[in-house]
């Protein structure tokens, strides 16, 4: 009596099978790399030196207090610090020198959300979410780290909120335009 299924014989069985399992195994490989890499920034930023200083995240990014992008700080800003400060490291140097050229620097970013999301900085600082609540510990990071900002994280956080809020911060409008 031969118990091996007929099909469990044939090598296109077998060869799709394999196509498959090689299939999940590179796609699994590629969004792992896409979320666990760091871009190549212009210049070594490194948070920790501001946040030793006490420099608060919005005095930098203050566009977070005005719209749904935290901004860069422009180099004025930079230079109205740096100025009284020796560049005393390679990066200080090369902001020193964008800042003498009035060269903007190409920062590469790190949190790009869909077109089809609507996000505002604005009710999340007025419901005293920190910064690193979502972006992480920046201030131990020597390059700002991209954050997979998928819909299940962020509800996830919407449903922790006070009860009387959830409905709201659950309808699809709120973060869907």
């Amino acid at each position: 009596m031969n118990l091996v299924k007929p099909w469990l014989r044939l090598p296109r069985f077998w060869l799709s099978i394999a196509i498959v399992v090689v299939w999940v195994v590179v796609i699994g490989l590629m969004a792992l790399m896409s979320f666990s890499k760091v871009p190549q920034q212009p210049l070594a930023f490194d948070h920790s030196a501001h946040i030793e200083n006490n420099i608060p995240c919005l005095f930098c990014h203050s566009g977070a207090n005005r719209g749904p992008s935290a901004t860069l700080p422009t180099l004025a800003k930079c230079q109205g610090c740096h100025e009284q400060i020796q560049p005393d490291s390679e990066a200080l140097e090369m902001l020193a020198e964008h800042i003498k050229n009035q060269e903007i620097i190409p920062w590469t970013p790190v949190a790009i959300l869909p077109d089809f999301v609507y996000f505002s900085h604005q009710p999340h600082l007025a419901a005293a979410v920190n910064c690193e609540d979502c972006h992480g510990d920046v201030g131990q990071m020597k390059v700002a780290k991209p954050v997979d900002f998928e819909m299940g994280w962020c509800l996830t956080c919407h449903r922790s909120q006070d009860a009387a809020q959830i409905a709201k911060l659950e309808d699809c409008a709120t973060c869907h335009k």
